[in-house]
């Protein structure tokens, strides 16, 4: 079989697992480029991805330009020669880069399109209660994740599966369709085909801190979903009043009941061994949860840390 000289571009977890899989096929990776290196944190300490960190342990070329037009970088990469660009979890990237490899660049996205485009697909594929989900590799063009689908892979959604959990399994599946993509583009066996047109597409937009707010006045499985859908990252989120004081409290999972009552959605009954929150239609019990300056914890170890429950209320 053919072997295909790429250029890898990525750069979380989802990536650096791809470009492994790529790594230790017969294709031959002959460049690597992610994001630049960041300080965060207390110290600002100096952040490397994980794509990086990989490429480097097995010391493949990295490029990491501020820039995607910078000519100097556009140069060195056409150096490259490459046949295929692959890209997984990167940004957006100009027309001039997309269309030099000789066979094109293709995508490695988290679902199954044209459903859930955009940046969050495995969230929004949770959070709406979804029984299957899947990867797609495409070939880019100027609109985003639009391009003509190559290969598709799908996946059932566990019952109660967090986004977490569904990442972790989709990462592998993407990795191994990265690699079979790269094996039937060699062999000239894979037959591109347009999206087909959705009139009503489910969307997957970039998530931002607002929305991960817990809505409580709605009902107990659409609360269910919404946090299984966040966890464990970006985390949903409601807001507690200690004494005086409102604390973000982060919810990772729970379990909710359908059930009758005439108290209003967002009311909080807590004890040293109870904490529900009322729903549209029933409540809802966290298991795993995070308050703010605080470590994530059970919900056994986070009554415990608590005397006088009276002071706590949903703010």
């Amino acid at each position: 079989m053919k072997s295909l000289k790429v250029v890898f571009l990525g750069t979380p977890e989802f990536a650096k697992n791809a470009l492994e899989a790529i790594h230790q096929s017969h294709h031959k990776v002959v460049g690597v480029v992610t994001v630049a290196d960041k300080a965060s944190g207390r110290g600002q300490k100096i952040h490397q991805s994980p794509v990086k960190i990989f490429a480097e342990e097995n010391n493949l070329t990295v490029f990491q330009p501020e820039k995607l037009r910078n000519p100097e970088f556009l140069k060195e990469i056409k150096d490259l020669d490459a046949d295929v660009f692959v890209v997984v979890a990167f940004r957006m990237m100009p027309k001039v880069l997309f269309e030099m490899p000789k066979i094109g660049t293709f995508n490695l996205h988290a679902s199954l399109l044209p459903d859930y485009r955009g940046a969050a697909p495995i969230n929004y594929a949770v959070i709406n209660g979804e029984e299957k989900t899947g990867v797609t590799t495409f070939f880019i063009n100027e609109k985003i994740d639009e391009g003509n689908i190559l290969l598709q892979r799908e996946l059932e959604i566990l019952q109660d599966e967090s986004a977490g959990s569904l990442h972790d399994r989709l990462m592998i599946v993407g990795s191994e369709l990265v690699v079979t993509t790269l094996n039937g583009l060699a062999e000239n066996s894979i037959e591109e085909r347009p999206q087909p047109h959705v009139e009503h597409p489910k969307n997957a937009f970039k998530i931002f801190k607002e929305d991960t707010k817990i809505n409580w006045n709605t009902p107990s499985k659409t609360v269910h979903q919404f946090i299984l859908g966040m966890s464990p990252y970006p985390a949903a989120f409601t807001v507690l009043k200690i004494g005086e004081e409102d604390k973000g409290l982060k919810i990772f999972g729970g379990k909710f009941e359908v059930s009758g009552h005439d108290k209003m959605p967002g009311t909080l009954e807590i004890s040293k061994n109870t904490f529900k929150i009322y729903t549209q239609d029933g409540i809802y019990e966290p298991l795993e949860l995070q308050l703010g300056g605080k470590k994530r914890m059970t919900i056994k170890d986070f009554l415990n840390g608590f005397r006088n429950f009276d002071e706590i209320k949903m703010a």
